[in-house]
């Protein structure tokens, strides 16, 4: 597989269908879509189903602590291209331990223990996935944090044992992004529309400000500006 990734800069001049066309030609069926059913999630599932129709692979991450906007949103993107959504959840023994130990709200206790319910509700699910994969596909761009600027669009995920890992829209700008969304008719979060750019579990995201970075609003009582969940960064 690292022979996809040898000279990353071969991929960067390729646009997002070309690459996920690719890939999914070389991966497919080992290769899935990780889907928080965001702006750019979206987009990317409508490429995907353009390419494969109903064959396309997404699973996402319920953690048990998403807002019902999220859910409304995943039941009509499902009805929209009667794909299968693979849902994975956080193993419940470990919930149980965390939370019995810790309380529901232990995010907003420390950074330590807001990455330790990360970890639990969405690392270790994703990982579980990422077992049964050769490549997986994020809808990452260079421009949602300083944490995600050096991003290739194809790469070697080397926390997850070097699987590749395909970022199609990494060169997208935040408009561009809601081109796309207009121009097709795709179904998205209405939490967009009431300020919400960046969606995660509903007790880590609020509303941003104007002027405010686009990811602001995640995990917002944290002054570390390294404010990753662990996904994609885990530093």
């Amino acid at each position: 597989m690292s022979s996809y990734t040898a000279d990353s800069a071969k991929y960067e001049s390729l646009s997002a269908e070309e690459i996920l066309g690719m890939m999914i030609k070389n991966f497919s069926p080992k290769i899935a879509f990780a889907s928080s059913f965001g702006a750019e999630d979206v987009v990317i599932i409508d490429m995907m189903h353009k390419i494969q129709g109903d064959n396309a692979r997404v699973f996402t991450l319920d953690t048990g602590r998403l807002n019902p906007e999220t859910y409304d949103v995943m039941d009509k993107i499902r009805s929209k291209y009667s794909i299968r959504i693979e849902t994975m959840f956080p193993d419940s023994t470990e919930v149980q331990k965390m939370v019995t130990e810790r309380g529901i709200n232990l995010m907003y206790n420390s950074i330590e223990e807001r990455k330790l319910c990360c970890e639990i509700r969405k690392v270790h699910p994703l990982r579980r996935m990422l077992d049964d994969l050769d490549a997986w596909i994020t809808g990452l761009r260079r421009d949602q944090t300083f944490t995600r600027s050096n991003v290739k669009k194809v790469e070697l995920d080397a926390s997850n044992n070097n699987i590749i890992k395909v970022n199609p829209l990494v060169e997208w700008s935040n408009d561009m992004v809601w081109e796309y969304i207009k121009n097709n008719n795709i179904p998205y979060n209405s939490l967009h529309d009431k300020g919400y750019p960046s969606i995660g579990c509903a007790p880590c995201t609020r509303a941003i400000q104007p002027g405010e970075d686009l990811r602001a609003g995640r995990w917002w009582w944290e002054n570390d500006f390294h404010k990753e969940c662990g996904l994609h960064w885990n530093k």
